[in-house]
């Protein structure tokens, strides 16, 4: 499954504009089905339940490089169950995983709550300016 490249490009551009200290290396993005990003978590994580995405971190200092893995199913599910759409759920996810490769962590309420905070910043930016 794909994920339109330019969503992932505005994404990368409002994080440039936002986090102008790091630099963006090679971030890619695989679409994923509901039951090949489940077989990737029981793999990789040991992990048995769904998720909408699993992120590695190949960063090196302030050069953020990695790979997400987004299961696309879960990502419009998600949209409909919070009646948001598609693509703007499939952003926030994008930003997510990239904030995850920055070193934002999502493990506590408190974390989970400023991560949710930065994903906001991503989306006002790029309702602003449109990036």
């Amino acid at each position: 499954m794909q994920i339109e490249t330019f969503l992932v490009d505005k994404v990368k551009g409002a994080i440039k504009a936002l986090y102008p200290e790091l630099r963006l290396g090679k971030i890619e993005v695989y679409g994923c089905s509901d039951e090949e990003l489940l077989s990737v978590n029981k793999e990789h994580l040991q992990h048995d339940y769904y998720t909408d995405i699993i992120t590695f971190d190949y960063s090196r200092g302030k050069k953020i490089s990695g790979e997400l893995f987004i299961s696309v199913d879960r990502v419009r599910d998600n949209a409909g169950l919070l009646g948001v759409d598609y693509k703007l759920e499939l952003v926030r996810v994008v930003a997510h995983g990239i904030l995850h490769l920055i070193g934002f962590k999502d493990k506590t309420e408190g974390q989970a709550t400023e991560m949710r905070r930065r994903e906001d910043e991503v989306l006002v930016y790029l309702d602003e300016y449109g990036s």
